[in-house]
């Protein structure tokens, strides 16, 4: 049986280049929904940064993480905007155009 963190990665995992998911989609498809905050720990050690793309998940506004934990709020959009995502100079993200509809 998974454990949450790895039931987290398998997630993001299916976030697409170009979509984005919120931490709260996740923690839905995760089978735990109150669990917004334990899925951004899980991003926080995410053990293979290369492979698990944690840059695509963002807050429920379409926010960056701004201790996100490869670089900054920075390091995260320069990573979106490499796959088409537009990010605003605030650091959001208009999710009615690139939130994942698998997590909808």
């Amino acid at each position: 049986m998974q454990n949450f963190f790895e039931k987290v990665y398998e997630a993001v995992k299916r976030i697409p280049k170009g979509k984005v998911a919120t931490y709260g989609q996740i923690a839905c498809v995760c089978g735990s929904p109150r669990a917004a905050r334990q899925v951004g720990y899980a991003l926080h050690v995410n053990p293979q940064p290369g492979i698990i793309p944690c840059h695509r998940v963002v807050n429920r506004f379409g926010g960056l993480a701004p201790a996100f934990a490869f670089g900054g709020a920075e390091v995260q959009a320069e990573l979106l905007r490499a796959e088409g995502v537009q990010v605003g100079e605030d650091y959001t993200i208009d999710l009615s155009k690139y939130l994942c509809e698998e997590f909808l």
